[in-house]
């Protein structure tokens, strides 16, 4: 695993830690492991599997649909990060 380059070099956590192994967690089947490693992690997915789609087959309204769950993802990711550094 790749180590978290704000971890290393200033000592704090980012946004994004701990989401290299949620999605190894989530791919194993471990599907509770990743949540309480990851939060996002199940978002995030539908976030990329929705663009990804999107890309194929084009969606009405689809900027909208991925700012809002770009949106949703965002708020998770930051709850998670106050959660986690305790503030």
């Amino acid at each position: 695993m790749l180590p978290c380059f704000s971890k290393t070099i200033f000592g704090f956590t980012c946004l994004g830690c701990g989401l290299q192994r949620g999605f190894l967690l989530l791919i194993q089947g471990d599907f509770i492991a990743a949540f309480k490693m990851y939060p996002a992690i199940y978002t995030l997915v539908l976030l990329f599997l929705f663009i990804t789609i999107n890309l194929f087959e084009k969606f009405k309204n689809s900027n909208k649909i991925i700012s809002e769950l770009a949106y949703i993802n965002l708020s998770i990711m930051i709850i998670n990060y106050l959660i986690k550094s305790n503030l």
